[in-house]
């Protein structure tokens, strides 16, 4: 009996890793994406379309605030920078949308990923954050509705992102892919039924000493 439960628990091992490692080898039409989690894509592009009105920066939001000052960590390079110390935890508001002078019908959906992009490739299910680094929102997707004083009257997502150096992280650099959406896509074409753009930004991690 012993002997049958053992193979029995071994059989649905096998079985889980087998979809796991199937998964990992197709296009992933996921919403947020599903860059280098179960899937390779490079970027967000690989499943989705940017053609939506919203291609302009003019009246884009896409900022990182240090929650206890509500200061923006944008450089004047438009990069981002997070900096902690080791075993350090820090919060970070993520916040994404479109002015108040937009005059398109505004997104009503924004997702996101923080990615370090020469892990993209490497065989691991997970957040591929920078190595070294805890990041407890590494991605997420959230209707806009959110308020922030910073940014009154818009129309933006809101969420805090704790971010954590260990003892052996180091300075690094990863990529933020967002998208912003509207309407609802069609089950297994993340092109079809959603009208979308897809933007990057750089984001630096400092260890601070």
């Amino acid at each position: 009996m012993k002997t049958w439960k053992i193979n029995w628990k071994l059989a649905q091992s096998v079985v889980v890793f087998g979809i796991f490692w199937f998964t990992s080898l197709q296009p992933v039409s996921a919403y947020p994406p599903g860059v280098g989690i179960l899937g390779k894509a490079r970027d967000c592009m690989a499943c989705h379309a940017s053609d939506g009105p919203w291609q302009d920066d003019g009246n884009l939001i896409a900022d990182l605030l240090d929650k206890e000052t509500g200061k923006s960590l944008r450089q004047k390079d438009g990069s981002f920078l997070i900096t902690a110390k080791p075993e350090q935890s820090r919060t970070v508001l993520v916040v994404l949308g479109r002015s108040n002078g937009e005059l398109s019908p505004v997104p009503n959906r924004n997702g996101w990923i923080f990615v370090d992009p020469t892990l993209i490739e490497r065989d691991f299910l997970g957040s591929k954050f920078a190595p070294g680094w805890d990041a407890d929102l590494s991605m997420s997707c959230r209707l806009t509705g959110d308020n922030l004083e910073a940014y009154k009257g818009a129309k933006i997502t809101v969420l805090p992102m704790k971010v954590r150096p260990s003892g052996a992280a180091k300075d690094t650099e990863i990529e933020w892919q967002f998208l912003l959406s509207s309407g609802e896509a069609v089950k297994g074409d993340a092109k079809q039924g959603l009208i979308q753009n897809y933007f990057t930004r750089k984001v630096w991690l400092k260890v601070e000493e």
